[in-house]
């Protein structure tokens, strides 16, 4: 009779509504972990040795790290607290939204829109990755895994040995009996990668359905560490398998491809890595958010050291920084890697009137999309 139920209700309620309703669970979930105030510090420390700014936070002790790495902090400052600064330079950081302060999401997927050849989809591929492609991409071929051997050898010796490896002690795994449950449910699949007859890769992936509209979307990348230990084989490797998993989208009639979920910072550097493969940044697996109030002081300058997105009602922006000092040239190569697809506006904190030469080469970032975001100067203190 469960099972029946259970049938029933999927058949009247839609895949999209299905992920409004998840959506709307992990929202929950997530205000009612905020919510625990007895968990809360209210402590101020520095992101960089250097910077003139501090941040002053507010939530759960146990998120401060990664507030510190969401904000972009450098490995090598301690984690300790600093002295209140009287200069008008501290930024606010807070789990709950407090007045003027941007809503700045945690992480942000990487969608490329399909219904297009995948000739068009390359096109703006960097030379480099397209010779890759050519010359390789016939040697390699999928297979999925079926039976539970070939999944817990996929689990064991690629995605949680490759998570590891990237992320360390702070890797957030998932459990091999939820890979067991995706990889053989009807709306998800993991496929192994085959270069020739040796298994290199594998990429564990679901459907997702929004709006009617249908994802397939990258949970995991794994490689084994013969792979991953070795930076020019991973490269062309984790090339070629995104690729194929694209590849395997357009066949299957999906109207996007989600690359994956990663930090929500514009100078993440995995971010950009997915954003030259043609992904727009997008919320879809978003769940949380923090609210960071800019300093009263050198707005500019701290937007210069630490870019953000911020989402305004449910359009995503860019807020970035032209402080008095770096030259337009050097302006113009710190936002190369920013111009990205999936934003609504634009927004440059200027120390002063830009020149009209320097936003054009910034308009000129997002010249290649569809439709590009407004830009919009603010002269601030």
């Amino acid at each position: 009779m469960k099972e029946y139920v259970k049938a029933l209700l999927r058949q009247l309620i839609t895949p999209s509504v299905r992920f409004e309703l998840r959506k709307a669970h992990a929202w929950l979930r997530d205000i009612a972990g905020r919510a625990c105030f007895w968990r809360w510090e209210f402590v101020r420390f520095k992101l960089r040795e250097e910077s003139a700014y501090d941040i002053f936070y507010v939530g759960r002790k146990a998120q401060r790290d990664f507030v510190k790495v969401l904000m972009g902090a450098e490995p090598q400052v301690a984690n300790q607290q600093v002295e209140p600064d009287k200069s008008g330079r501290t930024v606010f950081v807070s789990e709950i939204p407090t007045p003027g302060a941007l809503c700045v999401p945690q992480y942000l997927s990487a969608v490329v829109p399909l219904g297009r050849s995948i000739e068009d989809i390359t096109a703006r591929y960097n030379s480099e990755l397209r010779r890759n492609l050519r010359k390789n991409r016939l040697r390699y071929r999928l297979k999925q895994a079926l039976n539970d051997d070939e999944i817990e050898s996929a689990d064991q010796g690629m995605l949680q040995p490759y998570a590891s490896a990237r992320h360390g002690t702070s890797a957030s795994q998932i459990e091999q009996q939820e890979v067991r449950r995706v990889a053989k449910t009807a709306a998800g699949r993991l496929d192994l990668v085959l270069l020739e007859d040796e298994v290199v890769a594998c990429h564990l992936g679901c459907v997702i359905t929004r709006a009617g509209k249908r994802y397939w979307s990258t949970i995991r990348f794994g490689y084994p560490e013969t792979v991953y230990s070795d930076a020019k084989k991973l490269r062309e490797i984790n090339s070629i398998t995104t690729f194929m998993a694209l590849e395997w989208a357009l066949e299957n009639g999906f109207d996007y491809y989600d690359i994956g979920t990663c930090l929500a910072r514009p100078d993440d550097g995995l971010l950009e890595w997915k954003r030259r493969r043609g992904g727009d940044v997008d919320t879809l697996n978003n769940h949380g958010y923090l609210f960071v109030r800019l300093p009263k002081v050198g707005v500019a300058q701290f937007l210069w050291e630490t870019p953000l997105f911020a989402v305004e009602g449910k359009k995503l922006t860019l807020h970035l920084g032209l402080p008095d000092g770096p030259s337009d040239e050097e302006i113009a190569e710190r936002y190369r890697e920013m111009g990205f697809g999936g934003i609504s506006r634009v927004y440059l904190h200027c120390a002063k009137a830009p020149p009209e030469k320097l936003l054009e080469t910034l308009r000129g970032r997002y010249s290649h999309l569809k439709s590009p975001p407004a830009m919009e100067s603010l002269m601030c203190n």
